[in-house]
């Protein structure tokens, strides 16, 4: 289903920027969901109509651990393998049936479909008023007149699709410890730790587009493991138009104990302590400028895609249980069947990048990317991401437990994110401008 304004979206070569008109804001919230979703479900009751999401933990939960699964009695409908993908193809990503066809004990076990993305009634509101406000200026390069909310929920280009995965509710402040695994193809591996901070200055209550300026968030991580890459710290100011003011990054150095300005944290530049298995814009499934490529909205499909994945969040699962030679366990992953925004990135003459084409799967529900497949130079698909997400209840926010990074030609995979043997997401932290404004800060937190 195309929503209107789609079909002169897509006869356009330049995207269009400006907002909706008053009477089709007026739908978020009635025939949309307050995000933009259809609230509806599909004519053949494979998805639901959203009825709000989880909004609230259940009895007992404390914040801080780990997330119960609210789904944990269901099984799988049906089971998508190498012998039948043929029967499922035209609602399989071609990142799933590439992975289908490179491993003959891979598997999507697919789930009935449950919408459980929600954010705060504030982002709701923030949305509507954006609807009408925000606009997309110096060809896309930044959003102007959006402020605590999605800024286009009712999207008319590519682009507006990926501002609003770059722009979406994923709390004020976070604070994470997680893990990174790039097993070898025997399924060896070493973890690397991270202890990681966010400060979502967009989401800040309160704020204002004028007080917000160009920066949209803080970030913070710092390698705790293994020894040899343990001490180091990277912050990050991103900024909301990074063609005009690229982000802002710093490197404390361990070993030299000195604080650095880092200019290539961006890109296809490589992701920390990957392994070569991740570029700086694959976290979060894509972070940064969208400069390079142009963005054409394909549509919206009914794609099987890694949604409400408790188990693979769960505390009762070890590393080693999830981390196997060639892929993930996919007996601890879950997928259904969800309404997805298709974008094609295509990289733009005159520019570089390791993937010159990709192409995105959204959630209309959350405006999370779930999965991208990424091409290499000769138009092959190279590498597939996946984003296994869960409604983190306490906020309430839809966001990623683990992402996995799939290099299909070199039979490896990056599973980023792991919180299983550790302790869950705290949302409650308090942060201020104030804990990142001053990079001596890094030196001060690296030598304590």
């Amino acid at each position: 289903m195309r929503l209107p304004f789609l079909a002169f979206a897509l006869a356009t070569s330049v995207p269009l920027s400006a907002a909706v008109p008053a009477d089709q804001a007026a739908r978020l919230g009635q025939d949309l969901t307050p995000l933009g979703a259809e609230r509806a479900g599909n004519a053949a009751g494979t998805i639901p109509a959203w009825t709000g999401g989880i909004t609230a933990a259940p009895a007992g939960y404390k914040p801080g651990t780990h997330h119960p699964d609210p789904f944990a009695d269901e099984q799988p409908l049906y089971v998508v393998t190498p012998a039948n993908v043929e029967q499922y193809r035209a609602q399989l990503t071609a990142g799933s049936v590439a992975l289908l066809q490179a491993y003959p004990d891979y598997k999507l076990p697919v789930f009935p479909t449950h919408r459980t993305a929600s954010v705060p009634e504030r982002i709701y509101a923030a949305t509507k008023v954006n609807a009408t406000k925000a606009t997309l200026v110096r060809d896309g390069a930044a959003v102007e007149g959006a402020i605590g909310g999605i800024p286009f929920p009712i999207p008319q280009s590519g682009m507006e699709v990926m501002w609003n995965h770059l722009l979406r509710f994923r709390s004020v402040a976070a604070e994470r410890k997680i893990s990174q695994a790039a097993p070898t193809r025997g399924g060896s591996y070493t973890l690397v730790d991270f202890d990681e901070e966010f400060l979502f200055n967009y989401y800040v209550e309160g704020m204002t587009a004028e007080k917000l300026g160009n920066t949209v968030f803080y970030f913070k991580q710092e390698v705790k493991a293994p020894p040899r890459l343990a001490g180091s710290i990277l912050q990050v100011r991103e900024t909301l138009d990074q063609v005009k003011e690229p982000r802002n990054a710093w490197v404390y150095n361990p070993g030299q104990r000195r604080v650095r300005r880092a200019p290539n944290i961006a890109y296809d530049a490589p992701g920390t302590a990957a392994d070569g298995m991740r570029t700086s814009d694959q976290l979060d499934m894509f972070n940064g400028a969208l400069d390079r490529y142009t963005w054409d909205l394909v549509g919206k499909k009914e794609i099987i895609v890694p949604y409400n994945s408790y188990k693979l969040h769960s505390d009762k699962v070890k590393y080693a249980e999830i981390l196997k030679p060639l892929h993930i366990n996919q007996d601890l992953t879950r997928y259904e069947l969800h309404r997805v925004w298709v974008v094609e990135a295509k990289l733009k003459p005159g520019t570089s990048h390791l993937f010159p084409r990709r192409t995105f799967y959204v959630d209309e529900d959350s405006w999370q990317v779930l999965a991208v497949d990424q091409y290499d130079s000769r138009g092959q698909l190279w590498k597939v991401s996946e984003a296994h997400c869960i409604n983190y209840y306490e906020v309430p926010t839809f966001w990623s437990t683990l992402e996995v990074h799939t290099d299909l030609l070199a039979g490896r995979y990056l599973a980023f994110g792991l919180t299983n043997e550790g302790p869950s997401y705290d949302f409650s932290i308090k942060r201020t401008v104030a804990d990142y404004e001053n990079p001596d800060n890094l030196r001060r937190e690296g030598l304590r």
